[in-house]
């Protein structure tokens, strides 16, 4: 191990539960081995829609994807969580902050190890059942 490694090596977050946790499969993989990018988004979107439900009361729509940062690799076989909090509510969007962590080590008996994967912010805005938009309830 390098000493980048261990400065990368962080704790899953005490203060909250995932919203979502996934075991990437090797029908996940790329040529080279690596989860692909575009799995990871979708379970980012996902993960980042469920807190917007919630708040939203209904369905929501991804209406953006304001940035989203890939910070290290996710293999097959890591424990992937997804973290998810709604940062801003406007009058009818919902942006909600999606951090993942990959704990991996688990399968070879190693001692676990986690890594802060990947980070994203995602805009959702509130729709009816005519996939219009609509005003979030006040709380």
């Amino acid at each position: 191990m390098t000493d980048s490694d261990a400065e990368s090596q962080v704790s899953l977050p005490e203060s909250s539960d995932p919203v979502l946790r996934l075991v990437p499969m090797p029908t996940d993989t790329n040529y080279a081995g690596d989860v692909f990018g575009g799995w990871i988004m979708a379970q980012v979107d996902i993960a980042g829609s469920l807190p917007a439900i919630r708040r939203a009361r209904g369905r929501v729509v991804t209406v953006a994807v304001n940035s989203f940062v890939f910070k290290q690799p996710v293999f097959v076989g890591d424990v992937v969580s997804f973290y998810a909090n709604i940062v801003r509510i406007g009058r009818t969007s919902i942006t909600v902050d999606v951090v993942v962590y990959a704990q991996r080590g688990l399968r070879q008996g190693d001692k676990e190890i986690c890594y802060r994967v990947t980070e994203a912010v995602l805009t959702y805005v509130a729709v009816d059942e005519h996939r219009k938009p609509r005003v979030v309830p006040p709380e």
